[in-house]
């Protein structure tokens, strides 16, 4: 199969790769572009590992075609944070111990960024309603909300 040109903006990088029309979007910024931090744990968009967002949107990116990202703005964990700064989630996570085998952790810290962006101070009910879509199979996700709830007061400047 004749494999298509696609370009795009990852992490706000403009990039190209070729696409199998048949790869998934996680395949593609896995073995074409090398950001590896999406995981695939199910393949078919039940556990959240692979989230990423496409042009605002968060989507699994088991469930989306590489050649769709063609002209798209993805937001993969690897832009999350700075070269030498973490970002406010990742250094919570951290701190809380709201990661054990990390497998989830990318995929997680995606969604709970995206909701922090559209939510800056979201409720325990909300946070857990957000990221249901999300498995974990470590922590039992208590670690992981207090986590994001303390992210989200520092990002509001609040103190701890």
């Amino acid at each position: 199969m004749t494999k298509v040109h696609v370009t795009t903006t990852v992490n706000g990088d403009p990039v190209e790769f070729l696409a199998d029309p048949r790869e998934t979007l996680l395949d593609s910024l896995r073995n074409s572009l090398g950001l590896t931090g999406s995981k695939e744990g199910c393949g078919t968009g039940d556990c959240g590992a692979c989230s990423v967002t496409m042009n605002g949107t968060l989507v699994c990116s088991c469930l989306v075609l590489g050649v769709e990202a063609e002209g798209a703005q993805i937001e993969t964990i690897e832009g999350m944070g700075g070269d030498t700064q973490l970002h406010p989630l990742q250094r919570k996570f951290v701190e809380h111990a709201a990661l054990q085998c990390g497998f989830c952790t990318p995929g997680i810290l995606v969604a709970a960024k995206k909701l922090l962006e559209e939510n800056a101070n979201p409720t325990e009910t909300e946070i857990r309603y957000w990221l249901a879509g999300n498995l974990c199979r470590c922590t039992g996700y208590d670690k992981i909300i207090r986590a994001v709830q303390d992210a989200a007061a520092e990002m509001r400047g609040e103190a701890a």
